[in-house]
Order: structure tokens, then sequence, then C-alpha cells
């Protein structure tokens, strides 16, 4: 005999262990902010090499953004190091990643330096830099970045307090993780695998 109650019982359980299994596959490691609404991830700036960029340019490829200043005494570096790192983990699928170091100095970080300073990491990485004051802001109002400077003893010496942590964006130019600084190579490579391989 037909019993409702345990068709409807089976077919939660079954929903829920579906609803599991999705949530199994698509889970990562570092911080989904898919979806979020609180971020504006466009941008217009000039990488090192004097040429406009905009997101819509990196579709088609998973995108790695970090926000640092080529000065930067420990942060960056190593964030470019464990960036390089990943890269030679990737493998094959690198060839679909694009890394980006966004300057919060471009009073300093001239395109010439960062020309030599961000694709000495890897060849394959990209420097960008605000054109103006304006451009700054917007970036940085977009990514949700704290950055601040703070003065020497001298003013023309200053360092910069920044958000430490980078940002993924995938194929179709949606942002969707915020990536927790230093917290290992191969967590950061499964991840971007994941995005890699994503439809």
């Amino acid at each position: 005999m037909f019993d409702l109650k345990v068709f409807k019982l089976l077919l939660i359980v079954f929903s829920v262990l579906a609803l599991q299994s999705c949530s199994q596959q698509d889970k990562f490691t570092n911080v989904d902010i898919s979806g979020s609404k609180s971020f504006s991830p466009a941008f217009e700036l000039q990488d090192h090499l004097g040429k406009v960029r905009y997101l819509e340019d990196f579709k088609g490829k998973v995108l790695v953004v970090f926000f640092g200043y080529t000065q930067c005494p420990d942060v960056c570096p190593s964030t470019m190091f464990e960036m390089k790192k990943v890269m030679e983990l990737l493998d094959k699928d690198a060839d679909q990643v694009q890394v980006a170091f966004i300057t919060l100095d471009p009073d300093r970080d001239t395109l010439e330096l960062l020309e030599k300073y961000v694709p000495s990491f890897d060849a394959r990485f990209l420097g960008l830099r605000p054109q103006s004051p304006e451009a700054l802001e917007k970036v940085v109002k977009g990514y949700k970045i704290f950055y601040q400077k703070v003065s020497g003893k001298d003013p023309k010496y200053y360092t910069i307090d920044h958000t430490a942590g980078s940002f993924a964006i995938d194929k179709k130019g949606q942002l969707r993780l915020f990536i927790r600084h230093n917290q290992g190579e191969k967590n950061l490579a499964d991840d971007l695998k994941k995005l890699v391989r994503a439809n």
C-alpha cells in the first residue's frame, strides 16, 4: 500500500542529500563571496606596458587581483611569491589564470617600476596602475580595500597599511572569492582549479 507520508519523507531526505552533494562540489577553502552586491569589480587601469585594461579584457580566464605596492616590505612580496608557487601547482591550468597586481602607490610606482617588479615573480603576471587619484579611489571602493599611508620621519618615505587578501574573479567576470593571505599554495591552487574547470 502506498504511504504518502513515507514518500514525502523520502523526498525530503533525497533533496537534502542532493543539496549537500552540490555544496560539497562547490565548497571553497577561501571565502566564497559569489553573488555579493556590495562589490563592484569593474576597473579601468593601465598595465605595466602602457595599455589601458578593463575587467572585460580577462573574460575566459580566472583573474586573481591583489592590491599592494612595490616598496612593501613583507605582505606584497610574500603574496606574489605564493602566487608564483600556485601557478606552478596549477600546471596546464595556469594558462587559464591571470594574476594582476594593482598598485596602491601610483605616485612612486611608475609603469617602468611595475614592469621590473611584477614580472620578476612570474613573467605572466601583470602590473596595473590607476592613472589618477580618482581612478585609485574608484577601484579601492569597488573592492572594499582598506589602505592608509603611514608617514616616516621624512615625508618622502612612507609605508602603506592595506588589506592583505586577494580576490578571484571567474571566467565570466563574476567576483567569486576573497583569498586570505598566507593560507597555503595548495589550498589556493585547488580553489582556482575549481573556477577554471567550472562551466
